[in-house]
């Protein structure tokens, strides 16, 4: 499958295509937060970011900046052929349930140890997630997590026609 020209890169901005495949996890100074039911939900200025080639960064909230009660085990497991193996967590605020809205690794692989105790939220299925006070817009598809704000360009991995990438 063809895939869509590289956007140039402005001043300021990121290409997904300059990030690394095997990912590359990094520590980010940002301010994240994550809001659903009407309320912030997470916050951290201490998040780590995934990095990968085709992929908007996915942010990792540390499970100590979550409000406490909001997630619950979810029976849904995938697997990174790069992180190991992933749980997920159904959002539950007030009396709205949203089935699989986050996901983290509970024993990530060697080089992704720092993830153990970090949540990423599908930016999709919450109200909003905001990096640097900037709203995030979530990566298309219903597979992939990425968070897309005005540094980052594509195209990305989940924009039709983009599966066979």
């Amino acid at each position: 499958m063809e895939r869509i020209g590289k956007v140039p890169v402005m001043a300021g901005q990121e290409s997904v295509w300059d990030y690394p495949r095997p990912p590359r996890l990094e520590r980010s100074p940002r301010s994240i937060e994550v809001f659903a039911g009407g309320r912030r939900i997470a916050a951290t200025k201490a998040a780590l970011r995934v990095l990968e080639t085709s992929h908007p960064p996915v942010y990792y909230v540390p499970l100590a900046d979550i409000e406490p009660g909001v997630l619950q085990p979810a029976a849904r497991q995938t697997f990174c052929e790069f992180k190991g193996a992933a749980s997920y967590y159904d959002l539950v605020v007030d009396s709205r349930i949203v089935r699989n809205a986050a996901w983290y690794y509970p024993s990530p692989t060697r080089g992704f140890e720092d993830m153990a105790d970090h949540v990423a939220f599908y930016p999709g299925l919450v109200d909003r997630c905001v990096v640097d006070g900037e709203e995030v817009r979530a990566q298309p598809g219903d597979f992939y997590g990425g968070w897309i704000t005005g540094d980052i360009v594509g195209p990305f991995k989940g924009d039709p026609g983009t599966a066979g990438w």
